[in-house]
């Protein structure tokens, strides 16, 4: 259906219905969600405490995001919200419902509906004014839903095909044996993966430890790294509800390592990137070098969202032990491991910068003056001067680092 621009003043009182359904109080919501949960096959997902979340998440969401995009452009068609309540059938399809209740979206528009028209009869009481803007609302929260029920059914289909069929159990068995030194046909492993295992490979673990891990969000975060990296193919295995693995072949490694800026926030995911190698050896090393950093990190309850292999492969056997690793860290360096993480971190910029001021002052965008004052203080805080003991002062700072002791980039100052 053709979109026809609706009146200034009218555009203006969508304006502000829309500000009103943002504020609105509590009780509309719960208004809303008694009627979708009024629908007889929502029973179960009523039910069930996770899935109920899921579900109320979805119809508030529906709500913002229509009144949401009508702040910005009031009158224009609204896309389908394909977040929250895609998510939500996607879990209970998995959880072994055969079907997820799209009565709910109907219910829940009858209701938001009822309570729009109070809102626009109380800015306008113009006859005119209430017809077009009637008209061109009813038109697109009828619209908006439609688009996001087709969108969820499409997702249903996926999953139960998807659950039907077992295609990542089949992908994870063709994977490990292909990582444990098995499969030795390798024309038909790379049929059944869709994968060329003749290139050069870098593997990636993508995962979480949230309680309620949200699969399509790691999805999406492997397929960006893959697309961000430049990646010419890749192979994305689902190895368990809170990790995805992923082989990306040709990837620039420089733009693999600095994807995850590109993503915004990932607060609760990790990124393991293991070593890069040729052919069905680099294939099986690569992954079996990013398990062990993705090992490494969890051990080390690190802050830092992404890690590579050759970053962490030298603490590797200096963290299997954490008592050990602790005192070692507190006897090389003293009272420096308490020190300001500033002043930590430029030391050991300074040392991977093998001792060179300038380069460090580069990497943390401060001047070098600063970096050498912070060094100066570094070397009076540690037990024996750093000349004498440079290589495992470096190598304390580097497990402080992974553990989570790293600074902010310090600045200029």
């Amino acid at each position: 259906m053709t979109w026809t621009e609706p009146s200034a003043r009218v555009k203006e009182l969508i304006r502000r219905g829309a500000e009103i359904v943002l504020t609105a109080p509590p009780d509309w919501l719960d208004e809303i969600d008694a009627a979708a949960f009024s629908a007889v096959d929502m029973r179960p997902i009523a039910d069930d405490p996770e899935l109920r979340a899921f579900a109320i998440r979805g119809t508030h969401a529906n709500l913002i995001h229509w009144a949401s995009a009508n702040l910005r452009k009031p009158g224009a068609p609204v896309p389908a919200n394909t977040e929250e309540p895609i998510e939500a059938a996607r879990l209970a399809t998995r959880r072994g419902y055969n079907e997820a209740s799209l009565d709910a979206y109907r219910l829940g528009q009858n209701v938001a509906w009822r309570r729009w028209m109070k809102i626009v009869f109380d800015l306008t009481s113009d006859p005119e004014e209430l017809r077009e803007l009637l008209d061109v609302t009813a038109r697109s929260i009828s619209e908006f839903i439609d688009a996001t029920i087709a969108a969820t059914k499409a997702q249903i289909t996926l999953e139960r095909d998807f659950l039907s069929r077992g295609r990542d159990s089949q992908l994870r068995e063709i994977v490990t044996a292909l990582v444990n030194g098995g499969g030795s046909d390798r024309t038909a492993a790379e049929l059944a993966l869709g994968y060329r295992l003749t290139q050069t490979h870098t593997a990636v673990v993508v995962w979480t430890t949230v309680a309620d891990p949200r699969l399509t969000e790691l999805e999406q975060v492997a397929d960006a790294l893959a697309r961000l990296s430049q990646a010419r193919e890749r192979l994305r295995v689902v190895a368990s509800a809170g990790t995805v693995w992923v082989w990306l072949a040709g990837a620039n490694e420089a733009l693999l390592r600095d994807a995850h800026r590109e993503l915004g926030t990932l607060t609760d995911l990790r990124i393991a990137i293991g070593s890069t190698g040729r052919g069905l050896d680099g294939f099986r090393v690569s992954h079996l070098d990013a398990l062990s950093t993705q090992q490494a990190m969890a051990r080390l309850h690190t802050d830092q969202v992404v890690a590579t292999f050759a970053e962490v492969e030298g603490v590797l056997p200096l963290t299997a032990d954490a008592d050990r690793a602790n005192r070692f860290i507190a006897h090389t360096l003293g009272a420096l491991e308490h020190a300001a993480p500033a002043v930590r971190e430029a030391l050991r910029a300074y040392l991977r910068e093998q001792c060179n001021a300038s380069r460090a002052a580069e990497r943390l965008f401060a001047h070098r003056n600063t970096i050498l004052r912070r060094i100066q203080r570094a070397d009076e805080l540690l037990p024996r001067p750093l000349h004498e003991n440079t290589l495992n002062v470096a190598m304390a700072l580097e497990i402080l680092y992974w553990r989570g002791g790293a600074a902010e980039t310090p600045r200029a100052t």
